[in-house]
């Protein structure tokens, strides 16, 4: 696998798993007062770790972020533990990761592009 291809796939790989992160945050904040929701968030960047310390570059492409459940947080009366700003924190830290992954993707592909297409 060239080198291209593994900082593709690892961006990529950032880009779903903050898809996934979005998703969670909107899921979360639909169910602000629900009785008993407990808030969702993703784990990527350990598993995005793990592979990159593993040596096998190749495994970091193919990571699939993970759904979980904070064990320890501050639980409202209703048994609900999602608190609206710090959602809105989240979702603002999502976009800017998420722009990043594809202003350094476009760059990639713009660096591929002139690769390609020397005179």
């Amino acid at each position: 696998m060239s080198q291209t291809d593994n900082i593709t796939g690892l961006l990529q790989a950032g880009m779903r798993a903050e898809q996934l992160r979005q998703m969670s945050i909107a899921s979360n904040v639909a169910n602000l007062d629900t009785p008993g929701y407990k808030t969702i968030r993703v784990k990527f960047e350990d598993l995005l770790g793990k592979a990159l310390h593993s040596g096998d570059s190749s495994k970091a492409n193919r990571i699939n972020p993970e759904l979980f459940s904070p064990e320890n947080s501050p639980v409202k009366p209703n048994g609900n533990d999602v608190r609206l700003e710090d959602e809105i924190g989240k979702m603002v830290e999502n976009n800017l990761k998420y722009t990043t992954y594809i202003r350094l993707l476009q760059k990639k592909y713009g660096q591929i592009d002139q690769a390609i297409n020397i005179r």
